[in-house]
């Protein structure tokens, strides 16, 4: 979440970020401001009336030390009951006045980068990088469903049965090719330096609220209501989380982590053909990659992590693109976000398959993260993540892409996890 003195020492920057990002509900600006001014008031005078407190406390304690009581004692006793029932009710009003500012906070989105182009939809996102032109397309191309019925490797239909729709079961090579995708994935992040986690698939409430998931996304996550527990949305919630409540070092910086879980996603009000097969599930595998990075080095890190994924990509030989979002198509938390998206031959479209973003300190913040800089203060790090990547729509990629006469044709990169090179 952003923070108070962000808002309130430059309110004008605030609300400009906002404006470009289309949030409409302003006014909260001020009500922040406004309330935090009576947090700073009222913290004002309840430290003043305890300081009093203890004042007069240290006076009692010294009449009874010397052994000379009088009838200044009752007095001080007396107005050192009021001044306590005084602390109590700004005490209570502090905490409201708290938890009023919390609240309001959390509604309001991270501001956009400088860099992120104006626009309020996905028709204003700015192509920054591309394989080239997509041609010479043939007509006769099948779609992935289509292709994964053919050759028995992702059973739709069953995994409908099993739960429901969004679970697809995949059999036989679908499902070796679907393991050595995680595996190669993996394999070149941590080549790359990223240190590999094995974690929890589901979080509690303090966990997603740390990363922003919690109350913005909160009808988009399976919810565990007996234990209070949610499915994981993305790894980001549990890597990122692993940090929280913690202040490193400026000697660990960068910190680097990766890790694959399925994801979790109710994906409400989700209907049509951009959801058909692989398109959009509920349930998917992912790997992501987490960076902790000092504030000055954050933008080149999140370069960096845009030429990664590019250069997976390259090995599996898909022809993507990659779009900076407009401040309007911009996730709640993020102050920049770079999409990847692959051209799916058999749909004849593109397909989202990941995204690499920069929170700043937006995450931080409500994860409480920090690090000691070279000034002996301590400072909000900033939180970088990007999907390494999303498997469905990769898989649906790779079917439709390499289809042939003969079968799908395995890219060469991914033959050593497979074991084949090919699904016939």
């Amino acid at each position: 979440m952003l923070l108070i003195d962000q808002i309130s020492n430059d309110k004008e920057k605030t609300l400009k970020g906002l404006k470009k990002r289309g949030f409409k509900n302003l006014g909260v600006v001020n009500e922040i401001i406004e309330l935090n001014n009576i947090r700073k008031k009222t913290q004002q005078e309840l430290d003043q009336i305890l300081f009093e407190s203890n004042t007069i406390s240290k006076e009692i304690a010294e009449i009874f030390k010397s052994g000379n009581k009088s009838d200044n004692v009752e007095n001080l006793k007396s107005k050192s009951a009021d001044l306590k029932s005084r602390s109590k009710d700004l005490s209570d009003k502090l905490d409201k006045t708290k938890s009023d500012i919390l609240s309001l906070i959390t509604t309001i989105p991270n501001l956009p980068d400088d860099n992120v182009p104006d626009g309020f939809t996905v028709n204003d996102n700015v192509e920054v990088f591309s394989t080239g032109e997509i041609k010479d397309i043939p007509d006769n191309l099948k779609n992935h469903w289509d292709l994964a019925k053919d050759l028995d490797i992702i059973d739709f239909d069953l995994g409908s049965k099993i739960t429901g729709s969004g679970f697809p079961v995949y059999k036989g090579k679908g499902a070796k090719l679907q393991r050595a995708l995680i595996n190669f994935f993996l394999d070149r992040n941590t080549s790359a330096g990223y240190t590999e986690f094995q974690v929890p698939h589901l979080v509690n409430s303090q966990s997603a609220f740390a990363t922003g998931q919690l109350p913005d996304k909160d009808g988009q996550m399976y919810h565990v209501i007996n234990d209070d527990f949610y499915l994981i949305p993305t790894a980001e919630v549990p890597l990122t989380n692993i940090y929280r409540d913690t202040k490193v070092s400026i000697e660990e910086l960068p910190i680097l982590l990766t890790g694959y879980t399925p994801c979790f996603r109710r994906e409400a009000g989700s209907y049509g053909s951009d959801v058909r097969g692989l398109n959009r599930l509920h349930q998917f595998d992912k790997v992501e990659i987490v960076r902790l990075e000092h504030p000055d080095n954050s933008s080149k890190a999140l370069t960096g992590m845009k030429e990664h994924i590019k250069s997976i990509l390259s090995e599996l030989e898909l022809d993507f693109r990659v779009l900076n979002l407009c401040a309007g198509d911009l996730g709640f938390t993020s102050s920049i976000t770079y999409d990847f998206e692959l051209y799916s031959k058999g749909q004849k479209k593109w397909l989202e398959i990941s995204s690499v973003s920069n929170f700043k300190t937006y995450q931080s913040n409500r994860l409480n993260l920090k690090f000691k800089n070279k000034d002996g203060k301590n400072h909000l790090l900033h939180t970088l993540n990007g999907s390494s990547l999303a498997l469905p729509r990769v898989m649906a990629g790779l079917i439709e892409n390499n289809q042939s006469k003969d079968g799908i044709k395995i890219p060469k990169a991914l033959v050593p996890f497979t074991g084949f090179d090919i699904i016939d």
